[in-house]
């Protein structure tokens, strides 16, 4: 029982802070959320920060539950059709899903106390991210779907057209303008890694 309550707490806590952000989200708002008083809250977590950190890191499991998901999927044959994918498929889990809409806003912007914990957990789930992509990108070079280079050298490239998506779901706001970067910075990459 104590766990489900938690977890009422954690889906209230995320519409509120997804919502108000980290100043804007009272406990006072969360504990009414799910019928209860506020002093109720701290017999699950320590305060408003325990409470928001451990709603992000259950965010930043979820995307990477996705990711690992996503790549389970794809074998050594088709990068182009694997790669161009996961842009397209990042795109729309930042852009449809409120959990991951939350974890973006709160990396570009946490709350200044709490950023030092935060910038841990970006960089736990980036080093992730460099590591399975390094991976993949071994096995194509491998299976000489891709040119032969350090797979360090795409894996970095890659990761920066991820960064400039990252920075247009955040600051942009038009469809548009987000399509045609990331088919122009595609088109660059696709030639780099595979023009002979």
């Amino acid at each position: 029982m104590i766990l489900l309550k938690s977890d009422e707490i954690k889906e209230a806590a995320l519409k509120y802070f997804t919502i108000h952000g980290y100043e804007g989200a009272s406990l006072s708002q969360i504990a009414d959320e799910v019928g209860m008083k506020k002093q109720s809250i701290y017999a699950h977590f320590k305060g408003k920060d325990d409470l928001f950190l451990q709603v992000l890191r259950d965010v930043k499991e979820s995307e990477w539950s996705a990711i690992v998901a996503y790549f389970n999927k794809k074998d050594s044959q088709q990068p182009e059709k694997d790669l161009y994918g996961f842009l397209l498929f990042i795109i729309d889990l930042f852009q449809k899903d409120e959990q991951m809409k939350f974890w973006l806003r709160m990396t570009f912007f946490p709350p200044a106390h709490l950023a030092e914990q935060i910038e841990y957990d970006v960089i736990d789930i980036e080093s992730k991210v460099q590591a399975i992509l390094k991976s993949k990108f071994q096995e194509w070079i491998d299976a000489d779907t891709i040119l032969k280079d350090e797979a360090m050298t795409p894996t970095y490239a890659f990761l920066g057209i991820m960064d400039s998506i990252m920075m247009e779901l955040v600051y942009g706001n038009d469809e548009q303008r987000l399509r045609t970067k990331l088919e122009s910075s595609w088109r660059v990459f696709w030639r780099g890694i595979t023009h002979r």
